[in-house]
């Protein structure tokens, strides 16, 4: 592990040699691609120079401890030393996570998907708030989120919504969000005060770049047509909305959020290209159904990754067997508990050969 982390600080190093070279600065392309690779090692060589520095403190508080007839003394020491040690352990863990084999599509943006199962309108509504507890919790990570494509029920759920999350570590975070959300309450349309069970699948797709996925302009039927939608959002737009065909494999996209006709045409290629990438590396893996499918399962209510039950307060993430008696919060965005611990647990199961919850 130390010797690639002394690599890495070397590269640190020459990369800010290199950010400093008018001839790169010049090169916009390859000073942003150096940029992010710099921001992405500052915190690691960081990390390591610390750890570095505190084997030196460490060896002179032994001597101390060695050298020194003072009780008082002595028992300070000890005290350093020890809190010395914790951070060392600290240090260690964090460089070994940072020097670990990585998922190569975690730092990328991604393509989230949320649609409305099992539960009619109830389900709608739901769907409507993961796609506020997934914005808030973008929000609070300085993520940038677009819109898509959204299809409203007339009482402001959501049948459908996709949408982009922009920033770094988008991936890496919401990657464990794909699958069927379960919410169990009382319907606002309930007079008799029943709890109903209704679901939600989400899945979530790394955005492709552009030599990743190559489209042949043939292969694509595209068509324009007016926006529209309940509670008047789209109303009296232009011809503005965009609907993508894939003719090769079938696959649809429309988008219909921006009056630009441009701007609608540029984010549903992006998410055809996600669901094209998607399907490549399903194949290549050699899976039966594609990835999405997978992700999402049949919405059934018995099928589920996570519970949110508005009677008793809680949130479980059955992967892990997780609960946490703040849902309010959760909803309001607050999911690092939950996503820290699948992280955790991922990581684990992959240092043991288990497949990832």
């Amino acid at each position: 592990m130390f010797e690639q982390l002394k690599v890495l600080a070397n590269r640190f190093d020459e990369l800010n040699i290199l950010l400093a070279d008018p001839a790169v600065i010049a090169d916009q392309n390859r000073y942003l691609r150096l940029v992010q690779e710099h921001a992405d090692l500052e915190p690691v060589v960081h990390d390591y120079q610390e750890w570095s520095g505190l084997g030196d403190a460490i060896e002179q508080h032994r001597r101390l401890l060695t050298d020194s007839d003072d009780q008082e003394f002595r028992e300070l020491v000890r005290d350093e030393l020890a809190q010395l040690d914790t951070r060392m352990r600290e240090l260690e863990e964090r460089l070994n996570e940072a020097v670990s084999p990585k998922d190569p599509n975690d730092a990328r943006n991604v393509v989230m998907e949320i649609r409305a199962g099992a539960g009619g309108e109830e389900a709608a509504l739901f769907a409507a708030v993961l796609y506020r507890m997934y914005s808030l919790y973008a929000d609070s990570r300085g993520w940038h989120v677009q819109m898509v494509d959204v299809h409203e029920t007339e009482i402001g759920g959501f049948k459908e919504a996709v949408f982009l999350v922009e920033g770094r570590g988008a991936y890496s975070r919401l990657r464990f969000e794909s699958g069927v959300h379960r919410v169990q309450r009382v319907p606002v349309t309930e007079s008799g005060g029943r709890i109903h069970t209704s679901t939600v699948t989400v899945a979530v797709l790394p955005e492709a770049d552009d030599v990743e996925v190559s489209i042949n302009p043939n292969d694509l039927e595209i068509d324009t047509f007016r926006a529209s939608g309940a509670g008047g959002q789209h109303v009296n737009r232009t011809d503005s909305a965009i609907r993508i065909t894939h003719k090769p494999t079938g696959l649809v996209v429309t988008c219909q959020d921006q009056r630009s006709q441009y701007k609608n045409k540029d984010k549903a290629m992006a998410v055809l290209k996600a669901r094209l990438l998607e399907r490549e590396t399903a194949q290549q893996a050699g899976t039966i159904a594609d990835d999405r499918r997978s992700q999402v399962g049949t919405g059934d209510r018995s099928e589920r990754i996570r519970t949110y039950n508005y009677h008793q307060g809680r949130v479980t993430d059955h992967r892990i067997g997780l609960t946490l008696y703040r849902l309010e919060s959760v909803l309001g965005g607050d999911i690092d508990e939950i996503l820290n611990a699948l992280m955790t647990a991922s990581k684990s199961r992959q240092s043991t050969g288990e497949a990832a919850p």
